[in-house]
């Protein structure tokens, strides 16, 4: 039989979701050098009473440092494999961690079936991985058959992270991402408090994952059209396979059959009733919530980061709330962090999650470090749309931290006043047409990007509507705002309640594309009844007026079926707006912004605190815009130096000069300053001294000659749907320059990926991505070109060439600086070098100046390897 609300419906709405396949995984966590894993099977033994054995496929990283070292697991998202985590793994074991992924039950080629992260089978799972992790040598132990171990995921592998934590007291720190407190809430959320037997079914959502999960299997026992592979991009990030037989159960009351995929059939069961009903049971709020950290309060006692996405109507910022409070009772540390992403788009800021991620584990892991990456450790961070850079007209983003986390009320409330008078509201005849606020995986496709706003739509004659008078002053919104209405009529309404920013030149906004369903039963006295809207980060500008929605139909959720007709009218005439006046945004240190444009590869910091300073020193003569005797030197670095915020030196002293036609290479082992040095070159954090001028002019966020520069960072974001040319005329568009300044053909050229440019870059390997990604860089043809490992997930023909294009490239009078861990290929590439070591600068000059001055080895020519190790005294 066809699962409620249609196949077709549910058919468009998945292959949208395929479109974003690998959005979100690459949104937690950025590519990495890749490392060589160890395939293996590892049997555990799980069910009710610990009486099935389960073979789990593995993949075991060592950790590159050698010896014994912490441990973590990565966790996949729904739909996915342990494939989805190959990178990431490979990352964190260059940093020094043994990483294992695996693939959960019901997922990739491991066995058994898919209980939603149930206590009694994939949180056994992950108990008999840890009982293998401490039998390994390369890990580290806390005690006999205890190894030091933590966990991170995004969406379901964000949930098993959590319910690992409740029920194996091994694990020492865990990152749960983009996931839920309870799924029962999530799947029925009510906005009156009343909880998920009183809540609005979430039909899209729930159908994607049932009825994709159930129908993903072909009869050849591969993927079918509708398969959940691409839901795991929406879900937490999948690229994995599955195979596996069906199963099918007899629904109770139906002589129809219901195929099951790789679910467990009581799951099946209980999908079936509530989609039917549109309404949830107990016996389904039950089975969820068994899944759920709602289930085990006060036992999860770890260190905790806690990841949500702003753009995330699966599981909203709400979830992360609820799980921060439950955890910091119990006395552990705890950190949130809202981001620019989420289940429905928006932009990965995948290089600054890694960086919260790995110094999470690095502090509560090894000890060393801080939570934040680069020093910067913060209770509570928020990603905020920092209008669009001056110089390159691309949209920015900054992180505002506060040293604790109010919540969702907000350290305190403010009210502004609506008006309207009592609406009459109806419900159509099968609640069709329906008003549109968030369609699952849409949001990414409709540009949901820079602070994650969008577009809504609310059908005429079913929404009432209580608007505020322009704004005084700006009001900026952190939390769950609230506002009493009352609803007049009889039975029970179906009511969707929602925040709108309206500008009179603009249509409205509805932020983050979210919504705050609930069930009132009316009367004709009037209902009066409060309603938590949606928790939201945003900046209401001075003139704009706030608006609250109230309709009957919603696309995403399951409406009556009846035709009805309420009244709405406000009970109270204020809108309570909560806020948090301890947010702010670091002057120096730092500044952590990163483009909110998901095409673009780097950040851009403007912090203008910066440059009003600026301006002050201009006018004032000691500190001239520009130097004329080295405006024609691609770059001076001159006593730069940084400090972390423990007073540790990043960077020390540093001066070295660049001329034009040079490709320099900038070496250093972890930890030199070398990422430091190149985020304070393209702007993104300020020095503490010393000063960086790029053809004369010292480098501030915003600087226009910053457009002169192209660079490339670790961790390209493209969107997946669209080709590779596509990705890069959009890039191009998007910094409001000439097409014909864009020099397309060239840089295509460079790409060399011949007819896959028409192709979406999903299919494109990491290595495809990676030649894409220099190409954007070099779109412009920018005077100094700035490129971090530019030869990861190459083929050694593919190195060749790329050395081939740098070269070539600095000889037409331009200027490349690469950042590589590759020294024979910085050898054969670079023309000078800048070796760093501990912050300092220990030498500088022509490669081959550098090799003179070394003997031979064993009577061959020195090496650009044998010299680096002898200046930083690693040589044995």
């Amino acid at each position: 039989m066809t699962f409620p609300g249609g196949r077709r419906a549910l058919t468009i709405v998945v292959t949208l979701v395929i479109l974003l396949a690998g959005g979100v995984t690459w949104a937690l966590w950025p590519s990495g050098p890749e490392v060589k894993g160890r395939d293996l099977v590892i049997p555990v033994v799980d069910g009710p009473a610990d009486d099935q054995r389960v073979d789990l496929d593995a993949t075991f990283y060592p950790p590159a440092s050698g010896g014994r070292a912490p441990a973590v697991l990565l966790a996949h998202g729904f739909g996915g494999s342990k494939e989805s985590m190959r990178e990431q793994a490979g990352r964190l074991a260059q940093q020094g961690y043994a990483v294992l992924t695996w693939s959960a039950r019901g997922f990739g080629r491991s066995t058994g079936q898919i209980a939603l992260n149930s206590p009694d089978y994939e949180v056994k799972d992950v108990r008999g991985l840890i009982d293998w992790l401490a039998k390994r040598p390369e890990v580290r132990l806390d005690a006999p058959g205890d190894p030091r171990v933590g966990i991170a995921g995004g969406s379901y592998g964000g949930a098993i992270a959590l319910m690992a934590a409740a029920y194996d007291s091994r694990v020492d720190a865990i990152v749960p991402q983009i996931t839920w407190y309870d799924l029962a809430d999530a799947l029925f959320p009510d906005a009156t408090g009343k909880g998920p037997l009183n809540g609005v079914f979430k039909k899209m959502w729930a159908g994607i994952f049932f009825s994709a999960a159930a129908d993903r299997l072909a009869p050849d026992g591969g993927l079918g059209a509708g398969g959940v592979a691409g839901l795991a991009g929406a879900a937490a990030g999948s690229r994995g396979d599955a195979s596996g037989s069906r199963e099918t159960v007899r629904t109770p009351g139906t002589a129809e059959q219901v195929q099951c995929g790789r679910f467990l059939p009581q799951i099946c069961e209980m999908y079936q009733k509530v989609a039917e009903s549109g309404r949830a049971t107990k016996e389904a709020v039950d089975l969820l919530r068994r899944s759920s950290p709602i289930s085990v309060p006060g036992r999860i006692k770890v260190p905790t980061l806690l990841v949500q996405g702003q753009r995330d109507s699966l599981f909203p910022l709400s979830h992360a709330d609820a799980n921060a409070r439950a955890i910091a009772a119990t006395g552990a540390p705890v950190e949130v962090a809202w981001f620019n992403g989420g289940h429905d788009g928006g932009d990965g800021e995948a290089d600054w999650l890694s960086d919260r991620t790995t110094g999470w584990f690095d502090r509560y892991l090894k000890g060393t470090g801080s939570s934040a990456g680069d020093g910067d450790s913060a209770a509570f961070t928020v990603t905020r749309d920092g209008g669009r850079d001056p110089g390159t007209r691309r949209p920015v983003l900054l992180h505002a931290t506060a040293d604790r986390y109010p919540g969702l009320p907000g350290g305190q409330r403010t009210a502004v006043a609506l008006r309207g008078p009592q609406q009459p509201i109806a419900n159509p005849a099968g609640g069709s047409p329906s008003s549109i606020s968030a369609v699952p995986g849409l949001g990414g496709l409709l540009g949901g990007n820079g602070g994650g706003a969008s577009i809504a739509l609310d059908m005429p004659g079913q929404a009432a509507v209580f608007e505020s008078a322009p704004l005084v002053r700006p009001a900026q919104v952190t939390g769950s705002p609230t506002v009493t209405i009352r609803v007049y009529g009889t039975g029970e309404a179906t009511l969707f309640a929602k925040l709108y920013d309206v500008s009179g030149g603009s249509l409205p906004v509805l932020p983050s594309s979210l919504v705050s369903p609930l069930r009132v039963t009316a009367s004709e006295a009037g209902t009066p009844v409060t309603v938590t809207l949606p928790a939201i980060d945003r900046r209401f500008d001075a003139g704009h007026r706030m608006r609250v929605v109230v309709s009957t139909t919603d696309l995403g959720y399951a409406t009556p079926a009846a035709p009805a007709v309420y009244r709405v009218a406000l009970e109270s005439p204020t809108l309570e707006l909560p806020g948090d006046a301890a947010l702010r945004t670091p002057a120096t240190g730092p500044a952590w912004w990163t483009w909110a444009l998901p095409l673009a590869a780097i950040a851009i910091a403007a912090v203008l605190l910066l440059t009003g300073r600026a301006r002050r020193g201009t006018e004032g003569g000691d500190d001239p815009a520009v130097d004329a005797e080295s405006a024609e030197v691609p770059l001076v670095i001159s006593g730069l130096g940084k400090r972390y915020r423990n007073g540790e030196k990043a960077v020390d002293g540093l001066s070295f000069r660049v001329e034009k036609g040079q490709v320099l290479g900038l070496l250093g082992p972890n930890g030199a300053g070398k990422t430091t040095t190149m985020r304070m070159l393209m702007g993104l954090i300020h020095p503490d001294e010393g000063e960086i001028r790029i053809f004369g002019t010292r480098v501030r966020p915003g600087a226009p000659v910053l457009s002169r520069l192209g660079s490339f960072v670790e961790g390209p974001g493209f969107l997946p749907h669209l080709s590779g040319r596509a990705n890069l005329e959009l890039y191009w568009q998007a910094t409001g320059r000439p097409p014909q300044d864009a020099h397309m053909e060239e840089a295509l050229e460079i790409a060399g990926l011949g007819a896959a440019l028409e192709r979406a870059v999903r299919t494109y390997s990491q290595g495809m991505r990676q030649r894409l990604a220099i190409a954007q860089a070099m779109l412009g043809l920018p005077d100094l070109l700035v490129l971090d490992e530019p030869t990861n997930g190459l083929d050694p023909p593919q190195i060749a060439e790329m050395r081939r294009v740098l070269k070539a490239y600095a000889e037409r009078g331009r200027t490349v600086i690469v950042s590589s861990h590759l020294l024979a290929e910085v050898e054969q590439t670079c023309t000078h070098v800048v070796v760093m070591h501990r912050g300092r600068l220990v030498s500088a000059g022509p490669v081959g100046d550098l090799l003179g001055t070394a003997p031979a080895a064993n009577g061959a020519g020195p090496r650009l390897e044998d010299v680096f190790l002898d200046l930083i005294g690693e040589r044995r």
